[in-house]
């Protein structure tokens, strides 16, 4: 499969008589929608858990603002990195890397989404509009170069990552409370067990495109240590949430089944040998994590 990718990436798709649906398709697609639609459910979450207003209209600003900031954010790091997801078996089928879209029309694309989401942002509340953009500028000008020079990359990916509940509470609130923070702190150690798990599942890609993950830097057993670190951070923090009150037996039933699965998956990942069938199962139960449990954390605050 990675070899059929890589021979894929040699030839591109000219730029020619593509009908404007083909070129809109492709134009969504660098936003990386699965991403930016779970960063949307991340504020919503966050929105409803800080007790926010049921206003259309403020609601609409606010999922408008986040999808083109997210989105913005997405299609600069495509263009950053076309040239290495062209080595990368699962990115090689990008436009970018196919040449089905001009690195032009994608910076250009990008800026728009990035121009429009401010005034958005601003509507909801200034702290939104100045979280949203420090969190485009960490993870586009600080995070995607980093990849290529030092694995410390993933933490400093994290921050920015972890952005989304911090603008859904300042927009519920126009402040930033101890709920915001421990959601922040969830994301972050999220984001680190989830990517650690991607990184040792497609190690092989990521050595060839040059990217400096913990896996191809300091070898597989120190990232399966790691992520085995991050999943105790994670289950601690979601259930903290219990504990300070801010949420009820709903979610924490939840946050500890979701939880102690991914525990159980890192211990089991530290006797495994084989690291690509673990990292899988790893790396697919942290997207089923998280949607599921801000899912939890909606209706429980609803109840």
């Amino acid at each position: 499969m990675a070899l059929s990718g890589i021979e894929h990436s040699e030839s591109v798709d000219p730029i020619v008589e593509r009908s404007t649906w083909d070129v809109a398709v492709d134009l969504v697609g660098l936003t990386k929608p699965n991403v930016t639609f779970m960063n949307l459910v991340v504020v919503l979450g966050a929105y409803a858990l800080a007790g926010g207003r049921a206003d259309p209209a403020h609601l609409t600003l606010l999922c408008l603002g986040t999808l083109g900031i997210v989105g913005s954010a997405g299609a600069a790091n495509m263009v950053m990195e076309r040239e290495s997801d062209k080595l990368m078996a699962r990115t090689a089928g990008r436009a970018l890397p196919r040449g089905r879209l001009s690195a032009v029309q994608a910076v250009a694309f990008s800026a728009a989404l990035g121009v429009a989401s401010i005034p958005l942002m601003l509507a909801v509340h200034w702290t939104v509009c100045v979280l949203g953009l420090a969190a485009w500028f960490g993870y586009v000008c600080v995070y995607t170069p980093m990849k290529r020079r030092h694995p410390s990359a993933l933490i400093v990916g994290a921050v920015p990552g972890a952005v989304p509940p911090l603008m859904g509470w300042a927009a519920a609130t126009g402040g930033i409370e101890l709920g915001a923070v421990l959601l922040f702190g969830l994301l972050v150690a999220w984001q680190m067990a989830h990517f650690l798990g991607i990184a040792l599942y497609r190690v092989d890609d990521y050595r060839r495109a040059g990217l400096k993950t913990v896996a191809v830097v300091r070898g597989v057993e120190t990232a399966k240590r790691e992520a085995m670190a991050w999943a105790v951070a994670q289950l601690g923090i979601s259930l903290l949430l219990v504990a300070t009150g801010l949420v009820g037996w709903l979610y924490g039933v939840v946050a500890l089944a979701l939880g102690g699965w991914m525990l159980a998956l890192a211990v089991e990942g530290l006797k495994e040998e084989s690291k690509q069938p673990w990292a899988r199962r790893f790396f697919l139960s942290s997207v089923i994590y998280l949607p599921v449990l801000i899912g939890a954390m909606a209706l429980d605050a609803m109840l």
